[in-house]
This record gives structure tokens, sequence and C-alpha cells, in this order.
């Protein structure tokens, strides 16, 4: 476990630790994780009426499953993650929809083209010190008035997921996080909280 607050691995082999982990896992993940949160589905309703039509972006999205979701409420969307497998994984459930691989550090996007981004659990492995690149990169990639939605783990710890999704290995961190941390972050970025009763403690939203 490492103290909150400080960066695992100095290196910049964090980003391949992530990608190399979750190809490994990418099939096994898809058949296990199906079924999202009961707010989930709520939660997206009101993150697709603030995001004005799109386009929108699911920045780790993983096999596909919320990138599917967004798409069948009438939005444009675009689904990057970090690992091939995974997106190999998206396209084949999902062959009609947009997939890339890409990072949410440098996301290859143009400045203000999207209504809104969505980070679904997917922060959570970056070291702690890296999350401000990604929250400027959303903002960057948003239009004025665009709409952000984290979905985090709440606490303060930091762990090391060395297996998952069936047994796999994995070589990753999972960041917990309080929510006025990922606040602050988001503000020096730029943001604007955007609050709502029905928003889940796990999640924040944020207007650009």
């Amino acid at each position: 476990m490492s103290p909150a607050g400080s960066r695992v691995g100095r290196v910049t082999d964090h980003l391949a630790d992530i990608r190399t982990s979750y190809d490994t896992v990418a099939v096994s993940y898809a058949e296990l994780v199906q079924d999202g949160p009961a707010f989930e589905a709520p939660t997206l309703d009101l993150f697709g009426k603030l995001a004005e039509g799109g386009p929108v972006l699911d920045v780790g999205c993983g096999p596909g499953r919320v990138v599917g979701l967004l798409a069948s409420r009438g939005l444009p969307v675009i689904g990057i993650d970090l690992s091939p497998g995974m997106i190999e994984v998206a396209r084949r459930d999902h062959p009609e929809l947009d997939y890339r691989v890409g990072s949410m550090t440098a996301l290859d996007l143009p400045d203000g083209e999207l209504g809104g981004v969505v980070s679904w659990w997917s922060v959570i492995h970056l070291p702690r010190d890296v999350v401000p690149q990604a929250f400027a990169e959303f903002y960057r990639v948003l239009r004025p008035g665009g709409v952000l939605l984290v979905g985090f783990h709440v606490g303060e710890e930091s762990t090391h997921k060395s297996s998952g999704y069936g047994g796999h290995p994995m070589n990753i961190y999972v960041h917990r996080w309080l929510p006025d941390g990922l606040t602050a972050i988001a503000v020096a970025a730029g943001f604007t909280p955007y609050v709502d009763p029905s928003i889940p403690d796990e999640c924040l939203m944020f207007r650009r």
C-alpha cells in the first residue's frame, strides 16, 4: 500500500502496466462485468440531458458496455481505452460503434469538440499526480457548457492489484479518492461542480 497522495511507480511505465493488465483480462472482464450499479441508468440519463446531443466520449471504455448505453440514449459517442485488448472485445460486441485505442492523458481529439465526457471508474488507476493531466484533457476536448461525469471509489487508500477477473495476473494500482480531492483537481482545471441530489456519492459531475 502506498501513502495517500503519492505517486506509485515514478517511472513512466504506469500506462504500460495498465495496458498490459487489461489486455490480459479483457475477455474475462467483459464476461464478468456485464451489469452496472443500480444508479447507473438515471445518472447516465442526467448526463445525456446535460450533454445536449453530444457528441460524447467514454474514456477508459473497457469492453464498451457504457458506450452502448450512451448510444442507446441517442448520443453520438466515441469509446477510448488504453488497452487494445479491451478495444478488440468492444468492437467484437458492438461493431457498429466507434472505438479507439488511446490515453486519457493525451486525447487525440480536437479542442472543444465534445458535449460530454464520461470517466467511469478509469482515473482510479492513474498515479495521483497524473490525474490533473487527465482532467486538463477532459476540459480541453469539451465545448463551453459541456459536462464531465466521473465515477470513482470513495476513500483515501491506494492498493496494488496483482490479479483479477478470473484470476488472471495484473499489475495495477487502485487509488480511492475523497470527493473534495477530485473536485479540487477539476476546479483547478477550470470546471464548475454540478450539484444534483440524484448524483450518487461515487460520482461527481462538472460543467466546463
